[in-house]
């Protein structure tokens, strides 16, 4: 796991030198308009990235999405030379990380995006990998790890101790106790909450407004309160 303390992190979200960075985002979605918004509000914040449009292997009805244009696919991207900031708006967690297995070119980066309603201060001890994205309304507070990748969608709370491997993706207003671990690829529907000292297995799904009050294996859809599996 890349892990970028909170010094990596203003490295990472702040272009260098005050000059615009030039970005795109990959999936050209409802996630990908949101991840747009995300970085219109960063740049209101004083971040200066140069928003470019996005990619997405399915093209869009329209050549412009949310006032942005349509650039192109994966594989495009991939080829293109010039040095590009990347935001893989993908929600699925196994979805996202085949995206970012196509994406090894070494001109691009993938920066951690944090809403700046967010707080993220040297105290807290957050550790944060590349490639996040974290929206609006979401409550991180002390000694959490998140890894490459992870999405917290909007709302979301991250409890003390908390760790989250790479691709984990957290739906709004999902809910993570203290001293949790979310193994690699778990997915937390909307409203759904995993309570203290609980850990989910790699690649598990919890249904959305599910409880996971014990520990769940990998590879399980899990739903109900409490959390039971339905499926593998």
């Amino acid at each position: 796991m890349t892990q970028l303390f909170f010094s990596d992190y203003d490295m990472l979200a702040e272009p260098a030198g005050g000059l615009p960075r030039p970005l795109a985002i990959v999936g050209a979605g409802g996630l990908g308009r949101e991840t747009a918004l995300l970085i219109t509000q960063l740049n209101a914040a004083g971040a200066g990235w140069d928003l470019r449009g996005f990619y997405d292997d399915r093209r869009p009805a329209t050549p412009i999405v949310g006032g942005l244009p349509y650039l192109g696919t994966v594989a495009a991207l991939a080829a293109s030379p010039t040095p590009l900031a990347v935001a893989v708006a993908v929600g699925s967690s196994a979805g996202r990380a085949a995206v970012v297995s196509r994406l090894a070119a070494p001109h691009l980066s993938f920066p951690a995006l944090v809403h700046p309603q967010v707080a993220l201060r040297p105290e807290q001890r957050l550790v944060l990998g590349e490639g996040c994205l974290v929206q609006r309304g979401c409550i991180l507070t002390c000694d959490i790890t998140l890894g490459r990748f992870v999405l917290l969608n909007l709302g979301c709370t991250v409890g003390h101790d908390a760790v989250l491997e790479d691709f984990c993706s957290l739906m709004p207003h999902a809910n993570v106790g203290g001293g949790a671990h979310l193994e690699t690829g778990a997915y937390l529907g909307t409203n759904a909450t995993v309570i203290h000292q609980v850990r989910i297995g790699a690649h598990t799904t919890v249904g959305a407004g599910a409880v996971a009050v014990r520990d769940l294996p990998p590879g399980i859809t899990a739903v109900g309160v409490p959390a039971k599996a339905i499926s593998k």
